[in-house]
């Protein structure tokens, strides 16, 4: 690699051949009151490899799951990715390629997503799949617009139990819209249906749940179809994906509308993304999905072809018809989505989702041994669970972490209880590895 100088000479060169005098005259279009006036204080400028030794110094001090016995969840989640998964992903035929704007000539592209969708719709239950959304919480706000949009009515009623930040990114969706969003209360962590009855009236676009919910309690919503269908609003339910490898689809309960976060389904936890936004829905909102949807033809010699459907965001039709400002679809992530799903089978989801569930109930009863610790509801849950405790929530934290666990996630940071956290525990957790989390839970209390 050749040295790059950082001399005042050598700065100067590069200045006067864009022709100015200096840096400052480069920003002469910006008001004054915008320029930063202060020092940003990064020392002497420095070659690329000196930058680079110093950003990966920085980035040794973290620590990944691929490092430490990760129990996070709380939307995301360390499930094991099949190696076909990151293989076939990597073809530069896939990696490279961005969306179908020149649909018919991007025919593997197209079928790829067509196939996603036709999993995603036997997952669920559904009609119909779009390509997928940028994420859950984007996908979930998205089907709360649609519904306000197919009703003529600006009131969402939320589940309590749904994901605090998923319900954050409804608000934010909707804000400009002039949506009345209005939360049903729950008890002991699961929505409480006279709520949900009181909070529910014929303005009401639509009612959204999560199952299993936030806390990873499994609810029974029989009944919230019809009480939503009543007065003809939607009824939208979160899932997550995995989970259908045991319980009820949504379409079996009434679902309008299935949202969900596909990174269980083939996607690492990457610091939090580039994840993947499920969306499907009943056939009656076919055009009003957000996103585009692939579908199967054939052309004039007869053979089997694959073509944009529909295509509802604003750049491809008038403006006033556009149902969604999405301008893309997560085909990478998709594909990837689709890959796992042909590889675990119906089977092996329900394998994956059976040590989610047996697993997480083992961790569960053993911290429930140790003096201190409680599990906070006596309910049905799938692989989360929330813990209560006498002790500094935070404390636990650090100390677990000495000994390489991501322990959980302390519930405060969502504007809830001090005194409790929440433990995610999917099939890659052993028993080896769950007895220490255990013994190790045990000795750090005894320091304590």
């Amino acid at each position: 690699m050749p040295y790059i100088s950082n001399t005042d000479k050598d700065r100067q060169e590069m200045l006067n051949a864009i022709g100015v005098k200096d840096f400052k005259e480069l920003l002469k279009e910006i008001p004054g009151e915008f320029l930063f006036k202060g020092k940003l204080g990064l020392g002497k400028g420095k070659s690329e490899l000196e930058v680079t030794k110093d950003v990966k110094s920085l980035a040794a001090k973290n620590k990944s799951t691929s490092e430490v016995t990760s129990y996070l969840g709380a939307g995301s989640y360390d499930h094991y990715i099949p190696s076909v998964v990151p293989y076939l992903i990597s073809r530069p035929e896939f990696q490279t390629a961005y969306t179908p704007y020149q649909a018919e000539i991007s025919q593997g592209t197209l079928q790829s997503i067509y196939e996603y969708q036709s999993l995603i719709c036997n997952l669920t239950g559904m009609d119909i799949s779009n390509a997928s959304m940028y994420d859950g919480a984007s996908a979930m706000a998205e089907a709360a617009i649609l519904a306000c949009r197919h009703t003529r009515r600006n009131k969402i009623v939320i589940s309590s139990t749904v994901n605090p930040g998923w319900i954050a990114v409804v608000r934010t969706f909707t804000e400009a819209m002039k949506y009345e969003i209005v939360i049903a209360e729950s008890e002991n962590g699961a929505l409480e249906l006279e709520s949900l009855k009181k909070k529910t009236d014929p303005e009401t676009a639509c009612i959204i749940v999560q199952n299993p919910n936030f806390f990873g309690n499994l609810e029974d919503y029989n009944g919230v179809a019809d009480l939503i269908h009543g007065i003809k609003g939607l009824f939208i339910v979160a899932i997550d994906p995995i989970s259908i490898g045991l319980f009820k689809k949504p379409s079996e309960y009434g679902a309008d509308i299935v949202v969900a976060e596909g990174q269980a389904l083939g996607l690492p936890q990457a610091f939090g993304g580039p994840y993947l936004g499920i969306f499907a829905a009943t056939k009656q909102f076919m055009r009003k999905i957000p996103g585009r949807v692939v579908g199967v033809t054939q052309d004039v010699d007869g053979k089997r072809g694959f073509v944009l459907t529909l295509q509802t965001r604003e750049q491809h039709i008038r403006r006033d018809k556009a149902t969604s400002n999405i301008c893309s679809n997560q085909a990478l992530c998709a594909l990837a989505a689709g890959i796992y799903l042909n590889t675990m089978g119906e089977q092996g989801l329900k394998e994956t989702a059976e040590n989610c569930y047996w697993r997480s109930h083992y961790l569960a009863s053993k911290i429930g041994e140790i003096s201190g610790f409680e599990l906070k509801y006596k309910k049905p849950f799938f692989k989360e669970f929330v813990i209560k405790t006498r002790f500094n929530v935070d404390t636990i934290m650090e100390k677990m972490l000495e000994y390489e666990i991501f322990a959980g996630i302390p519930l405060k940071r969502f504007g809830m209880a001090k005194d409790e956290f929440l433990v995610a525990v999917t099939e890659k957790r052993n028993r080896e590895e769950l007895d220490k989390y255990a013994d190790t839970l045990k000795i750090i209390v005894k320091g304590l």
